[in-house]
């Protein structure tokens, strides 16, 4: 039986400092056929520099202008040559064995299934990465997978699928007007095109947070604009592919969140997500917080907790410059 390629597309904005364990990370594998193609998007530090120091014939490097990350993840897949994709970031490191098991628990299934296995964040060193397990870590079908994650406010990182390139390509490509969770529509468009969603629990990524300027912290009203889209999105694939009450919690419970994470910024869109959560028959949840703001916002309500949280960090801000 012929060895299957597996291609890692991974976009670099300004990694320099951590692409290189990354790659390695990728060169490391057991899986004996392994391809990186890392798509330099018009880093500003010596991340070009850094992807071409790497002499290894496995290691595809692109430079381009800055064209935001799902531009950069459409030109990494098309120049990719991989039966199986993985959307690896810049700075996250994997398990020697990821391909290897996700390659055999993939073929000893019928065609048409994604595999995915734990994960875990760390800020400092990955010997300090917290793994928090989850019910949904399992064999687990596309809708069931999808409402559960939404359901506890969790997911699955992205560089834990191995996807095979036969879905992405029903899928489509990354919608390259997306920034902020840009993820949230391109996976479930994924998922929802699979037969079953297979747990590896023997392999695992170390998902690098905290990271100052990185996307996910980007809040300006244009990144808002992109999370609601693609929680529009995102939530409508879901119900598409299976509208059930729980589904259809799940989804309100995801727009609850969206209206306490930008409060109180983008009022119009936040008017439009409210509208969400009553047509799915809404409200059902509380906001998560953490200790201290869910402990000020008994004293004061969400509300005020968030306004008084957004002034801190302005002060805080206000200091360090």
């Amino acid at each position: 039986m012929t060895v299957p390629l597996v291609s890692f597309l991974t976009p670099a904005y300004n990694a320099a400092a951590y692409l290189p364990d990354t790659v390695r990370s990728v060169l490391a594998q057991t899986h004996p056929r392994v391809e990186v193609i890392v798509v330099n998007d018009g880093s500003r530090d010596d991340t070009l520099a850094v992807a071409r120091s790497f002499t290894d014939p496995r290691v595809k490097v692109i430079d381009q202008e800055n064209r935001g990350q799902s531009a950069a993840e459409n030109r990494a897949f098309r120049e990719a040559q991989g039966e199986y994709v993985v959307h690896l970031d810049a700075d996250d490191l994997i398990s020697p064995n990821k391909v290897e098991v996700q390659v055999r628990r993939l073929a000893g299934a019928e065609p048409g299934c994604v595999s995915f296995h734990p994960w875990g964040r760390f800020v400092d060193h990955p010997r300090n990465t917290r793994a928090v397990p989850q019910p949904f870590w399992r064999d687990i079908a596309p809708v069931d997978l999808l409402t559960e994650m939404w359901e506890r406010h969790s997911m699955v990182q992205g560089g834990c699928y191995l996807l095979p390139r036969a879905l992405v390509e029903q899928a489509g490509p990354w919608d390259e007007s997306l920034s902020l969770i840009n993820d949230f529509d391109f996976f479930p468009r994924v998922l929802a095109r699979a037969r079953a969603v297979l747990f590896c629990p023997d392999a695992f990524l170390h998902y690098r947070s905290g990271l100052a300027g990185a996307l996910s912290a980007t809040k300006s009203d244009r990144a808002w604009d992109s999370a609601f889209r693609a929680t529009l999105a995102g939530t409508g694939t879901l119900l598409a592919t299976g509208d059930t009450a729980r589904s259809r919690k799940a989804c309100s419970r995801v727009w609850e969140e969206f209206i306490f994470a930008c409060y109180p910024a983008v009022p119009e869109l936040r008017r439009r997500a409210r509208e969400q959560v009553r047509a799915l028959g809404g409200p059902h949840f509380s906001p998560l917080m953490g200790p201290k703001m869910r402990a000020l916002a008994r004293l004061v309500g969400w509300k005020l907790a968030k306004r008084i949280e957004r002034l801190a960090r302005r002060l805080t801000r206000a200091k360090k410059a």
